[in-house]
C-alpha cells in the first residue's frame, strides 16, 4: 500500500462540479481516492480553505481525507491562488508533522498544485506525479478571445520537466506536452478519465423527463457544464436558433457567482428570439445529472477546447448520442458516426444540421446511444485506477529501491 498527498490547491473535490472553478477534475480526484482506497492505499488530499466554515479535515472514508489549507483569503480568486502557494505549501508541511503520517508520493492536479508538489517532492524526498488537466498553450491556441498569462504556460513549462511523470488524458494532450512543453515522451503516460457505469446508466426517458418537470413529448438538447467561454456555449445558442421544430434546450451549470456570465448568455438567447426554449439551470449534484443525461435526445459539448471531455463520456454512457467539436481528447471519446458526431469547427452551422439530422431521427439516436453505452464501458474507473496505480508502484518502488508491498503506515 502507499500513502498519497494529493494536491488540489485551487479547487476542492468536495465542491459541486459545473461550478466556477469546479469541474471534471474534482469528479477525477473522488473517483481516483474511492478506488484506491478500495486498493488498500490511503490519500490525503490538500485543497486551499475558500469557506471558513468547513472543518480542517473531512474523512470521506478510513482511507481517504480531504484537508483544508488556510492559505489566502477564503474568497481569493483563482488568478490571485498563486500568490499564497508558499503560505500553502507550509500549511501542508505543518499539518504532516503534526499527524505524522509519511508519504510514498504526491499527485498533483493543475499547474498551480505542481508548484508545490515540487517543493514537497524535495522535501519529503518522494516522486511526484502530475495531471494538469488542461494547459495554458492548448488554450491560447483554441480560444484567441482569452489568452492564458505567460506565466502559467512557463510554470507548467518547468513544472513539467521535473516531474517523474505526467499523466494525461489523451493522446493529443500528449503530443503537445512532447512537442510544445519538451517533456521526454517516456515520463508521460495516458491513462483517459472514467465513468461510473452504474450511476451513469440508460434509464426511461419519460421517468426522468416527469421527474425534471420536462414536457414528455418535447424534444431535449443538453448542454453540461462550467458557464465559462472557453465552453462555446454562445456557439449552441446560436446552432439552436436555426433549428425549425420544437426544441428546449437545458443549460445545466454554474451559480450565483456566474450571473454575469449567464446574464450575457440570457441576453444573446432573446436577441436571437429563442428565450422562451432555453433553460438555465444551476450545476447540480453530480449523482443527480443521470437524470438530466437521461432526459435529453442529444448532449452537446460545443467547447473550444478540451483536455478530455467527461461530460460527453457520462453522456455515452447513458446511452445519449453527442455532438461535439472535434477538438482535444474529445476526438478520442466520441467516436464520430458511431457514438456521435464530432463538428470539424466551432461555427453554429453545423451543429444546427447535427441537431437536426438526430432530432429528427429516433432510430438513429437509439442506434448511437447503444454504441455509447457499449464504448463507455471500457472506461470505468477501476480500470483507469488500475493504469495510475501502476505508475505509483514503478515510481515508489524505483524510490525506495524496495517492493512497493514492503511498506506498512
Amino acid at each position: 500500500m502507499c500513502n498519497i498527498a494529493a494536491i488540489s490547491v485551487h479547487t476542492s473535490p468536495l465542491a459541486r462540479p459545473g461550478t466556477r472553478d469546479s469541474g471534471g477534475m474534482n469528479v477525477y480526484i473522488r473517483e481516483l481516492s474511492h478506488e484506491m482506497a478500495r486498493r488498500a492505499h490511503t490519500m490525503d488530499v490538500f485543497t486551499r480553505r475558500a469557506d471558513p466554515d468547513t472543518p480542517q479535515v473531512t474523512v470521506i472514508d478510513e482511507r481517504t481525507r480531504v484537508i483544508q489549507v488556510d492559505a489566502g483569503p477564503v474568497d481569493a480568486s483563482k488568478a490571485a491562488v498563486r500568490r499564497y502557494l508558499p503560505e500553502f505549501r507550509e500549511g501542508v508541511l505543518a499539518f504532516q508533522r503534526r499527524d505524522g503520517r509519511r508519504y510514498d508520493l504526491v499527485h498533483s492536479h493543475y499547474w498551480l498544485s505542481g508548484a508545490v508538489g515540487q517543493e514537497l517532492k524535495a522535501e519529503w524526498d518522494v516522486p511526484h506525479v502530475i495531471m494538469f488537466h488542461t494547459l495554458g498553450e492548448a488554450k491560447n491556441r483554441h480560444h484567441l478571445s482569452e489568452r492564458e498569462p505567460a506565466y502559467r504556460i512557463n510554470g507548467e513549462r518547468a513544472i513539467a520537466g521535473g516531474v517523474d511523470r505526467v499523466i494525461c488524458a489523451s493522446e493529443g494532450e500528449r503530443e503537445m506536452l512532447v512537442h510544445l512543453y519538451g517533456v521526454p515522451a517516456h515520463r508521460i503516460v495516458v491513462v483517459p478519465c472514467g465513468v461510473d457505469t452504474l450511476r451513469f446508466r440508460p434509464l426511461r426517458r419519460e421517468r426522468a423527463r416527469r421527474l425534471l418537470g420536462l414536457d414528455i413529448c418535447e424534444p431535449v438538447v443538453l448542454f453540461v457544464g462550467r458557464i465559462e467561454p472557453l465552453k462555446g456555449i454562445d456557439v449552441l445558442l446560436r446552432a439552436a436558433a436555426q433549428l425549425e421544430a420544437r426544441f428546449r434546450l437545458l443549460i445545466v451549470g454554474g451559480d450565483g457567482k456566474d450571473s454575469q456570465r449567464r446574464g450575457e448568455l440570457q441576453a444573446l438567447s432573446h436577441e436571437l428570439g429563442i428565450a422562451a426554449k432555453v433553460n438555465f439551470v444551476d450545476a447540480v449534484p453530480h449523482e443527480d445529472l443521470p437524470l438530466y443525461y437521461n432526459a435529453a435526445d442529444v448532449c452537446v459539448v460545443p467547447s473550444y477546447y478540451e483536455s478530455f471531455g467527461l461530460v460527453a463520456l457520462e453522456a455515452m454512457a447513458c446511452g445519449v448520442p453527442v455532438v461535439a467539436s472535434r477538438v482535444g481528447g474529445l476526438k478520442e471519446t466520441v467516436q464520430d458516426g458511431r457514438t456521435g458526431y464530432l463538428v470539424p469547427w466551432r461555427g453554429p452551422e453545423p451543429f444546427a444540421e447535427r441537431l437536426v439530422l438526430l432530432l429528427s431521427n429516433e432510430p438513429l439516436r437509439r442506434s448511437l446511444g447503444r454504441e455509447g453505452r457499449a464504448a463507455a464501458e471500457r472506461f470505468r474507473w477501476s480500470e483507469v485506477a488500475a493504469r495510475v496505480e501502476d505508475v505509483y508502484h514503478e515510481l515508489v518502488s524505483q524510490y525506495r529501491g524496495v517492493a512497493v508491498g514492503a511498506h506498512v503506515a
